[in-house]
């Protein structure tokens, strides 16, 4: 079990890091060189609002196997999907009781449908809390 755990968090971090290369990649500055955008973004409220306790985080998935099986099983859809972004990819599902939450940036509208769409077919899921949000 250790070593499972200590794979998907390998293989998290990579596909975090692989988000982060690609995301740079695709900015670049006035001069047409590539680097980071003149200001860097401000998630102050965004953390505030994940210390508060209100809000589902990464720490709240549940440990039994249903939901464990469900978070799979949704990843798995949604990774799979080669038309979704790399933001939509790399949200975050959380499953508690058969309960899917889902957190994090999207492109757009259609992804934040689709990937609800994904969810919800994902055999066990009695429903679907949609928090994504678009950053277009």
């Amino acid at each position: 079990m250790k070593r499972v755990t200590t794979f998907l968090f390998s293989l998290l971090v990579a596909v975090a890091f692989t988000a982060c290369d690609a995301d740079r990649s695709e900015r670049s500055s006035v001069d047409g060189k590539s680097g980071p955008t003149a200001t860097a973004p401000d998630n102050t409220a965004r953390n505030e609002r994940d210390r508060g306790g209100d809000t589902k985080t990464p720490g709240d998935q549940a440990e039994n196997d249903a939901d464990r099986t469900i978070t799979q099983n949704v990843r798995r859809a949604i990774t799979s999907d080669d038309r979704l972004s790399t933001y939509a990819q790399n949200i975050k599902i959380i499953t508690a009781d058969g309960t899917v939450t889902l957190r994090g940036p999207v492109r757009n509208e259609n992804e934040k449908k689709e990937i609800e769409a994904k969810a919800k077919q994902v055999a066990g899921v009695k429903r679907v809390d949609n928090q994504l949000e678009v950053t277009g």
